[in-house]
């Protein structure tokens, strides 16, 4: 099978029957071991600024919640404060990593309502928070993993962030940004034959289209493949891709994340930027590491992809990926793992028209993977 591509741009007859409208990637929720680390890292090397904080201050026992933000990306640390209970237990399974992948909405309620009549084991059953600054309603339902969506409408509220947290700085830190805007896209890597079921759980329950199908003659090098499909909400706001492994000669990037987070999870957060150049050397000057493509990549990358807007050279020297679709192209790098165990990830894109996902340098990609796999003696 060969991929398929369907238009990611949707109609307003698609949008006036969507079911489940969703306003975008409100905040992106990772349980860490120690989150006010966790947070100093993601200020320092990525560019993020205080915003907010919850814990015993706040009247939070349990945990200790920093929230950081650049432009509308918002991440959220958190960090259980005793040896036992649920956070406990995720971070001693599954080290750090995202749990939650929060989504913005017009109606909390109604979301919920609309996606567990449909199918959705509940997460959270719709909650009312209040404080002086007005009310923030939350919502959830359980996808992959122990992977959750929340739904939030904070359309009646003027708050730093939410009731529970107070505002949070350090006038004597604060880093300049690195230039990322938003949350482009954030996949997911589940187990054996499992892909479709999720594709499924998305379609039926959400409301999400299939907009790219990816297979193993797609994603695949010498000794690895996976599959891959991308799901598209209605309004096209939010994508999820759904990876799962492929019968190989040796063990696929997913089978190694499956085996060492401990089951299916969020792979990679994809980060936008409108201009990756400057994004990229202001995050490698500031410690973060990038996988590297061999320089034979662009010896015919301009054939390949045509003419850019972008000087070459510095492309070459950061190690930028280029690639093509019928709408324009796309700029795009992920970085190594950012903790120890080789799980999470981040993208670094930049879309220049181009609505794909950079199928042409799959094979590039993948090869440099499979490199810091056989180091870690996980190929």
């Amino acid at each position: 099978m060969s991929t398929s591509i369907m238009p990611t741009t949707t109609n307003d007859a698609v949008a006036a029957t969507d079911f489940l409208p969703l306003l975008g990637t409100d905040y992106v929720e990772f349980y860490v071991g120690n989150a006010k680390q966790a947070a100093h890292f993601y200020m320092t090397a990525f560019g993020f600024q205080a915003l907010a904080y919850a814990g015993p201050e706040t009247g939070v026992k349990d945990r200790a919640s920093y929230v950081v933000r650049q432009q509308k990306l918002t991440f959220v640390l958190t960090t259980p404060l005793q040896p036992t209970g649920y956070i406990a237990e995720h971070v001693a399974a599954h080290a750090d990593g995202v749990k939650v992948l929060a989504l913005a909405v017009s109606d909390a309620e109604d979301a919920w309502q609309q996606t567990t009549t449909r199918g959705a084991t509940s997460y959270l059953a719709p909650q009312h928070l209040t404080d002086a600054n007005g009310e923030v309603v939350l919502s959830g339902i359980c996808t992959y993993g122990e992977t959750v969506h929340l739904f939030v409408e904070r359309k009646n509220y003027t708050g730093v962030f939410m009731p529970g947290f107070r505002a949070w700085s350090n006038p004597h830190f604060a880093p300049l940004p690195t230039g990322l805007l938003y949350v482009d896209h954030c996949v997911g890597n589940v187990g054996w034959n499992q892909m479709n079921k999720w594709v499924a759980f998305y379609e039926e329950v959400m409301g999400f289209r299939n907009i790219l199908t990816f297979d193993d003659n797609d994603i695949s090098t010498e000794y690895s493949a996976l599959m891959s499909k991308v799901m598209s909400n209605g309004n096209g706001y939010v994508k999820f891709p759904i990876n799962e492994p492929a019968e190989g000669k040796k063990k696929s990037q997913v089978e190694e994340y499956l085996e060492f987070w401990g089951g299916e999870g969020v792979q990679h957060v994809a980060l936008a930027t409108a201009d990756i150049v400057r994004t990229v050397t202001d995050l490698r000057s500031r410690g973060v590491q990038f996988l590297q493509v061999p320089t034979t990549y662009y010896d015919d990358l301009l054939a390949r992809v045509g003419k850019i807007d972008e000087d070459l050279e510095p492309l070459k020297a950061l190690g930028i990926l280029v690639d093509r679709d019928h709408e324009g192209y796309l700029l795009q790098i992920f970085t190594k793992p950012v903790q120890d165990r080789p799980t999470l990830f981040f993208e670094i894109i930049q879309r220049k028209g181009a609505q794909s996902f950079g199928k042409g340098n799959f094979k590039a990609l993948f090869e440099a993977i499979e490199r810091e796999q056989e180091a870690r003696g996980n190929l």
